[in-house]
């Protein structure tokens, strides 16, 4: 497999050379397939059109979605979030907050001099720099491939991909979905040549705007949508590669800081929301995107074979709680060096946009389902988190040591939100589209 990168103009591609599906490519391809059959059902059918109403409705703002800044900033964020700092988690470290987040930031920093096409990434520590680099190329694998299988039924090389068609066809369900559904089918005149067609191409009208990205240089966002250096039209647009990415990296940073877990899943909701905001994503690429992210990453924690001891890249980690082990260790010296303080009363000095934990959270419920309507009606009502996605719970445990697998499991039994989704069809991955760890998080921390 070769080099798996993020291109500083923003798109997060994965090119490979393989000629077959990995494990976790499938395991994510077959958790996410619940799409491809939309089309079988009238409320698969209702959800396709929501999604593209929704979608466009969030991306003009007469959404009015309740979110942590005015609509004018959230597009300004749009623009800053477009650059995705993988190397180093720099932009999403904005949800350990004014304290903790600059003292990260000072620790990490991503910049350039040139608008990108050169850049400066130092990392907090070589532990930490693993951690978050190990999760990173699991997730970005998983979400490019299947964003490619999708669309054409292809690997990202063009490349076949029996086994998924296989998977596709047991389940009746077709590839490039949004381009069936929003009459822009592969081929057709202004239809991406990969299949499901992005909303910039898809939608009525799209909105355009102005403003500064993160290195601080002039753009705009039809600028991360059609280039200059990039054109998402040659890319498929389920999931969500940016929000993949986003969740990953911030659920670990999550993870490694506690004090500051429910905001830090936040800024991973508002990173993908931001994709919305700029007209390259669908509420269900996001959706997807976000799924796909807690489920690698419990699998990581749970030390599944397949998703440890395997080489990305030329790094290798068998035991993946013990290298967060490291990486929080190293972490918490650098963040209470640079915020003066101990971490609780660091994480407590919090003037930004998540200092309001009641508008985070409704920030967040905002994005869980982004008002979708239920496809899956028979899983409505809660579903027993140990005992359909067990390793669910080391989602938790790895920040709250203190609980046990069960207790943890219980809590996002209890916490998760609303059931019946389009991914939620029965499969454990179902889970993880409706798991709400900002309230869980919550919850955890009181039972310490």
């Amino acid at each position: 497999m070769r080099l798996c990168f993020a291109v500083f103009l923003g798109a997060i591609a994965c090119a490979t050379g393989a000629a077959a599906q990995s494990e976790t490519n499938l395991a994510a391809f077959k958790g996410l397939s619940a799409l491809a059959t939309l089309e079988n059902s009238p409320a698969g059918k209702a959800a396709l059109a929501a999604n593209l109403k929704v979608t466009a409705a969030i991306q003009d703002g007469s959404a009015k979605q309740p979110g942590l800044s005015l609509f004018p900033e959230q597009q300004q964020q749009a623009l800053r979030d477009a650059v995705s700092t993988t190397l180093n988690a720099h932009q999403l470290a904005e949800g350990l907050g004014t304290k903790l987040g600059a003292a990260y930031q000072a620790s990490a920093v991503y910049s350039s001099a040139d608008n990108g096409k050169t850049v400066k990434a130092t990392h907090v520590s070589p532990a930490v720099q693993q951690a978050i680099a190990y999760a990173f190329r699991t997730s970005n694998s998983d979400s490019a491939v299947t964003k490619s299988l999708f669309g054409d039924g292809a690997m990202p090389d063009g490349k076949p991909a029996p086994a998924a068609v296989t998977i596709i066809r047991e389940i009746k369900g077709v590839t490039d979905i949004f381009g069936r559904a929003y009459n822009l089918p592969m081929g057709s005149l202004g239809a991406g040549p990969r299949g499901n067609s992005r909303p910039f191409q898809t939608a009525p009208y799209l909105i355009t705007y102005r403003g500064t990205n993160q290195f601080g240089f002039a753009t705009n966002s039809m600028a991360y949508l059609v280039g200059p250096g990039q054109d998402l039209r040659e890319s498929s647009s389920f999931p969500s590669g940016h929000t993949t990415y986003g969740y990953t990296e911030a659920t670990v940073l999550a993870i490694l800081v506690p004090e500051r877990y429910a905001e830090m899943i936040a800024r991973g909701a508002e990173f993908g929301n931001s994709r919305i905001v700029l007209g390259a994503h669908y509420a269900m690429d996001v959706i997807g995107g976000r799924a796909l992210a807690l489920f690698d990453l419990a699998q990581l924690l749970a030390n599944k074979p397949g998703y440890v001891g395997v080489e990305r890249m030329g790094l290798t980690i068998d035991d993946y709680p013990k290298a967060l082990a490291a990486a929080r260790a190293d972490l918490v010296k650098v963040l209470e060096a640079g915020c003066g303080g101990t971490m609780a009363v660091c994480a407590k000095q919090d003037q930004s946009r998540f200092a309001d934990a009641g508008k985070v959270q409704a920030f967040y419920d905002s994005t869980q389902t982004y008002g979708l309507p239920v496809v899956h009606a028979a899983n409505t009502g809660k579903v027993d988190v140990a005992k359909v996605a067990p390793e669910a719970g080391h989602l938790l445990t790895a920040a709250f040591p203190a609980l046990s697998l069960d207790k943890a499991n219980a809590i996002l039994t209890a916490t998760q939100g609303p059931g019946g989704g389009f991914l939620d069809n029965g499969s454990a991955f179902g889970v993880y589209s409706r798991i709400d760890l900002t309230r869980a998080a919550r919850e955890a921390a009181k039972a310490r």
